[in-house]
């Protein structure tokens, strides 16, 4: 398969709980991270997801929040991966940073030099990856 979202993990379904129209899809990444998606319930039919089911989330990078003090502050994204900056790579306008989780996931986010600066961003810092429910894309294996 080749996109042009720079997050793809692979999973495998842990829980699916339905509401009137949408569906949380919680998935346990190969280190053990864990990712919640909100899809239609039609896409959990289409794509026939299940406890147990092997699927794939693609987030774009620039979905990608950072932050790197919370200072307290509790956030409505359901998706927040805390790991070490292990690359920032300089653009002319945006960066593009790398997160590696404690399980060795790595997550890509484009975010702006100003927000490298401001929140110190380097090789080293700890840092969170903020990601909605929302902008994850789910897919199947075919």
């Amino acid at each position: 398969m080749k996109v042009s979202a720079r997050n793809v993990f692979k999973g495998t379904v842990k829980q699916i709980q339905e509401g009137a129209v949408n569906a949380e899809v919680a998935l346990t990444l190969a280190g053990g991270e864990e990712l919640v998606a909100v899809v239609t319930l039609q896409s959990v039919k289409s794509l026939d997801l299940a406890v147990g089911k092997e699927a794939v989330a693609l987030i774009k990078a620039p979905w990608v929040m950072l932050m790197t003090d919370s200072g307290g502050l509790r956030l409505s994204a359901r998706n927040c991966l805390q790991g070490k900056v292990t690359r920032v790579s300089d653009g002319a306008v945006n960066a593009e940073v790398v997160i590696t989780l404690a399980g060795g996931t790595e997550v890509y986010s484009i975010v702006t030099r100003d927000a490298v600066s401001e929140l110190g961003l380097a090789p080293g810092v700890s840092a969170t990856a903020v990601i909605k429910a929302s902008h994850i894309i789910l897919g199947v294996p075919a």
